[in-house]
């Protein structure tokens, strides 16, 4: 217990001013930052603060000044690499900011429990929000509720009623794509995400568009759950026939859990099966072979987030915002395409290379 603090109880701001020998109305001053504090009185209560470990309440100062200097995060999950980098990386451009952060998970994901998340949030007097909430129902759920406070999605809806920061899904699927038919694969499988789901929609779209610009036979999505697990045992029933050489997944976890099929089934990645991931994951360059994967880079994005949310916030317009665009880390995982047996073919044997023209 600090001297200058009665016993038992939490130092207060005329505990401070009694230290710093001013009145309360200075250090009120002193904590919002008013103009007219001369420096040798701020570093004075400052070196108060300090010495009593005085932290400010801010319940009380938003009651002064109108002002909680609380951002809310809306999330689906916090749990996977994706969304938890990003509102870490939010977390750290608020504070350098001066601003909190209070993060409400969407356990249910009907429509009243994305309102209840909601709720939760505006009940703190957040100044702004950031939705980090893929699901195209939850952005139905805020159009029908006006949330009242600017927000920024890091999904792209093509609605005009916010700001979007996005990572270029459909170019990083294209990319992802062309790259497995640079290597002479025309028979590609896409591990797509859960139907509803914004990314998996656009990730599905740049797959779609590289295999139509190729004019290569399409192979229907196979709907995944982004789980490693279903990764295995698409990868187990696909492996039966196996007339394709190359798999592009849409996250890293369903592409490790289908060379972990590919693996279990005698075969080899990439001499028989080529296969990309999507996000990479810190996992995705120690598994064996490394996965080549599409890398998006979360923290930029929470950090830029945070940037273009407060712009609002302080009233300043924003007109446009330029999607980020990942970029296509090649590792191991993928090689040139072997040559496809013939249906029929009982020779057996492991399928030789494609020869290069």
């Amino acid at each position: 217990m600090n001297p200058e603090t009665p016993k038992g109880r939490a130092p207060s701001i005329r505990d401070v001013a009694r230290l710093a020998e001013v009145s309360h109305q200075t250090v009120s001053r002193v904590l919002n930052d008013h103009p007219s504090i001369r420096p040798e009185t701020r570093e004075r209560v400052l070196a108060a603060m300090e010495t009593l470990q005085y932290r400010p309440n801010r319940a009380a100062r938003a009651l002064v000044t109108s002002r909680s200097h609380t951002i809310g995060v809306l999330a689906s999950t916090s749990t996977e690499y994706g969304p938890a980098t990003s509102i870490a990386a939010i977390e750290d451009a608020a504070r350098e900011h001066g601003y909190y952060v209070n993060t409400a998970n969407i356990a249910d994901q009907s429509a009243e429990g994305i309102a209840d998340a909601l709720e939760h949030l505006m009940l703190q007097a957040i100044e702004g929000l950031v939705v980090i909430a893929p699901q195209v129902r939850v952005f139905e759920v805020l159009a029908a509720s006006p949330v009242g406070v600017p927000f920024v999605s890091l999904q792209s809806t093509g609605r005009s009623d916010h700001l979007a920061l996005s990572v270029d899904q459909v170019t990083g699927a294209r990319r992802a794509t062309q790259h497995l038919i640079n290597l002479g694969h025309r028979q590609i499988v896409h591990l797509a995400g859960p139907q509803d789901w914004i990314e998996a929609e656009a990730r599905m779209r740049g797959f779609l568009d590289a295999i139509g610009d190729a004019d290569l036979d399409l192979r229907p999505p196979i709907l995944g759950d982004w789980s490693a697990d279903f990764g295995y045992f698409a990868g187990r029933e696909l492996l039966r026939h196996r007339d394709f050489t190359a798999v592009f997944a849409a996250n890293d976890q369903m592409a490790i859990g289908f060379m972990h099929a590919v693996r279990d089934m005698g075969l080899d990645v990439p001499g028989d099966i080529s296969v990309v991931g999507f996000d990479d994951t810190p996992v995705a360059q120690h598994v064996w072979p490394p996965l080549t994967t599409v890398y998006q880079d979360y923290r930029e994005t929470g950090r830029r987030a945070v940037a273009l949310l407060l712009n609002q916030v302080h009233g300043e317009r924003v007109l446009e915002v330029e999607q980020v665009v990942p970029r296509l880390v090649v590792r191991g995982s993928t090689a040139e395409a072997p040559v496809v047996r013939a249906a029929g073919d009982a020779t057996g044997g492991a399928p030789g290379r494609r020869s290069r023209v």
